[in-house]
C-alpha cells in the first residue's frame, strides 16, 4: 500500500541553552510551532518480504541508513516485530539543515504514513521512543502546533495554541555547523545554569498569558506580536552565529526592517523568519527581499488543530 503525506516544518521562537549535561548534551528551552512549509514523503510498504530503501532527488539528502527516515522505519518495523519491503520518496521543498526541522518532520511523517501503509500503528509510549531515539527535535511533530521543548529539546509539552501568524522565511546559501555553534557558546562568559532556564520559563509563562491564549482573535492577533517582543523571548544562538557569519544578521535586520513585528534565528539556522500582523505585509515583505537578492518565502504558522487535518492531503 502506498501512503503520501505532508512533513512539515518548524521554528523555534526563542531559545535559551543551559549548561552541558553529563552525557555531553546541554539542557535546552524553546518553544517550536509548526509551519506551513512542508515536504511530501510517501511510503510504500509489502508486508513480508524486507529491506528499506530511500529515493530522493536532493543530493543533499542521504538515501542509506544514515537518513532519519530509514532509522524511524526501522524501529518502527522493530516495535511491531514485522517484516516488509518499505520504500520511502521524499520530494523537497525544505532547505536542508536550515534549521526548520526538516529532517526531523521527514522522519515523523514516515512514522505516521509507515503505520498507515501497514494497517497497525505503534502506540503512543514507543511512537515517543522512537522518536526521541531518531532525534532530538522530533517528537514536536508528534503534535503539532505550538510545544514547549525541554531537555535536549526531545521532551515536548503542548502549549495553548495560537491562530495562524504570517510570516516570512529566509534561507541564505551559508552553512551552520550545531555542534560548532554549542563549543563556541561554551567559550563565551555568559550566565548559565537553571538561572537563564528559569528566566525562559517565566517569559514564555508572561507572553501567553498576556495574550489571552487560547481565546485569540481579530485584534488581538496583533498583540500577540506586540507581547512578544515586549518581552524580549530570544535565541541564545544568535550570540554565537551572528559573529562568525554576519550576513545572518544582515537578514534580520532586513526582516526588521521590512516590517516584521519578531525576527529571530530558527533553531542555530540558518534560517530567519519574521512574524508579520498581516498577509499582506508579509506577501509585500518576501516580494522585496525577492527583488534584493534574498531567497525569501511568505508562509504562516500552522495551529495544531490545522496540521492534522492537512497532514494527508
Amino acid at each position: 500500500m502506498s501512503v503520501s503525506i505532508r512533513s512539515y516544518a518548524k521554528i523555534n521562537i526563542g531559545l535559551r541553552i543551559g549548561p552541558r549535561r553529563a552525557d555531553g548534551f546541554h539542557d535546552l528551552r524553546t518553544m517550536y510551532t509548526t509551519i506551513a512549509l512542508h515536504d511530501r514523503v510517501t511510503v510504500d510498504a509489502d508486508i513480508g518480504r524486507s529491506g528499506i530503501e530511500i529515493r530522493c532527488s536532493d543530493p543533499k539528502v542521504p538515501c542509506d541508513s544514515t537518513n532519519t527516515c530509514y532509522k524511524a522505519a526501522e524501529l518502527v518495523l522493530k516495535a511491531l516485530d514485522l517484516r516488509a519491503r518499505v520504500t520511502i520518496t521524499i520530494e523537497k521543498s525544505l532547505p536542508v539543515q536550515g534549521g526548520l526541522g526538516a529532517a526531523s518532520g521527514n522522519a515523523v511523517a514516515t512514522i505516521f504514513a509507515l503505520e498507515k501503509a501497514l494497517g497497525k500503528s505503534v502506540t503512543a509510549s514507543p511512537r515517543v521512543e522512537i522518536a526521541a531515539t531518531v532525534g532530538s527535535d522530533l517528537n514536536l511533530f508528534l503534535y503539532g502546533g505550538l510545544t514547549l521543548g525541554t531537555g535536549r529539546g526531545e521532551e515536548v509539552w503542548p502549549l495553548p495554541d495560537l491562530l495562524s501568524i504570517p510570516m516570512v522565511i529566509v534561507t541564505p546559501e551559508v552553512g551552520v555547523s550545531t555542534p560548532a555553534a554549542f563549543k563556541a557558546w561554551d567559550t563565551l562568559t555568559h550566565p548559565g545554569g537553571s538561572a537563564t532556564i528559569s528566566e525562559f520559563n517565566h517569559l514564555v509563562y508572561e507572553w501567553l498569558s498576556a495574550s489571552g491564549v487560547p481565546a485569540l482573535s481579530g485584534d488581538r492577533a496583533e498583540t500577540l506580536l506586540l507581547d512578544l517582543v515586549r518581552t524580549g523571548i530570544s535565541n541564545d544562538f544568535e550570540r554565537v552565529v551572528f559573529p562568525e557569519i554576519p550576513v545572518l544578521r544582515e537578514v534580520k535586520c532586513a526582516l526588521e526592517r521590512e516590517g516584521a513585528a519578531y525576527a529571530s534565528l530558527s533553531g542555530s539556522g540558518s534560517t530567519l523568519y519574521g512574524l508579520f500582523g498581516s498577509v499582506e505585509t508579509a506577501a509585500a515583505a518576501a516580494e522585496r527581499l525577492n527583488a534584493a537578492g534574498m531567497k525569501a518565502i511568505a508562509t504562516r504558522t500552522l495551529p495544531r488543530e490545522e496540521y492534522w487535518r492537512e497532514m494527508f492531503q
